[in-house]
C-alpha cells in the first residue's frame, strides 16, 4: 500500500501490467531492494515469472537470497548490462511486459537500453516506463532527466506506440507502450 510520504504509487503501476495467466515480466533495474520484484512475484503467483535484472551482482544476491528464504520460486534473478543490445539471458519476445521504473536517467546510452528492453518483449506486450520529472527538490540531477516528450518520440521510431500515460506519484511521470507485431 502507498503512503503519503510515498514516491511511487506501486499498486497503481502495477495495475498498467496485462491481464493474463501466467504472467511474465521483467524488472529491467530493480536494484537492491526489489521494491517491484516482491509485489510482482505476489501478483503472478506461483506459475507465472518475474525476472529481476540488474547489473549490480551483489544487489542480484539480495533478491535471490530473499527469494529462497520466501520461497518465491518464481523470482529469477539475471546479470545484464541492459545498455548491451542481446545482452540479457532473456530470449526475444519472451515477456509479457517489462518494468523500467527509475532506471533510464542512470544510463549512458538510453537508447539502447530502450532497445535491450524491447527485444525481450512480445508483440502486444507492455514496456511500463517510470522516470522523475522536473517537480521534486531531490533525486537526480535535472540534467540527468530523460524528457517525456524526448522520450516519446523516440520510442516512435522502435515499433512500440504509446498505449498510455499516467501518474505514478508527483516526482514522476509513467507511460505504457506496446509493442508492435
Amino acid at each position: 500500500m502507498i503512503t503519503k510520504n510515498s514516491l511511487l504509487d506501486i499498486d497503481l503501476i502495477l495495475g498498467e501490467l496485462p491481464k493474463v495467466d501466467n504472467l511474465q515480466v521483467a524488472d529491467l533495474g530493480c536494484g537492491n531492494f526489489g521494491f517491484f520484484v516482491f509485489p510482482l512475484a505476489n501478483l503472478v503467483g506461483k506459475k507465472g515469472k518475474v525476472y529481476a535484472v540488474d547489473i549490480i551482482k551483489s544487489a542480484l544476491d539480495d533478491i535471490s537470497r530473499r527469494a529462497r528464504l520466501e520461497n518465491l520460486t518464481q523470482i529469477e534473478t539475471v546479470w545484464s548490462n541492459l545498455e548491451v543490445f542481446g545482452a540479457t539471458k532473456i530470449e526475444a519476445g519472451q515477456l509479457d511486459a517489462a518494468l523500467l521504473i527509475n532506471t533510464l536517467y542512470q544510463a549512458h546510452n538510453s537508447l539502447d537500453m530502450l532497445k535491450e528492453s524491447i527485444r525481450m518483449i512480445k508483440p502486444g506486450g507492455l514496456l511500463i516506463v517510470v522516470d522523475w520529472n522536473d517537480e521534486h527538490p531531490f533525486g537526480p540531477a535535472k540534467e540527468q532527466h530523460i524528457k517525456e516528450s524526448k522520450l516519446k518520440t523516440a520510442m516512435s521510431k522502435l515499433n512500440v506506440e504509446l498505449e498510455s500515460d499516467f501518474d505514478p506519484g508527483k516526482s514522476h511521470y509513467g507511460l505504457v507502450f506496446k509493442k508492435l507485431i
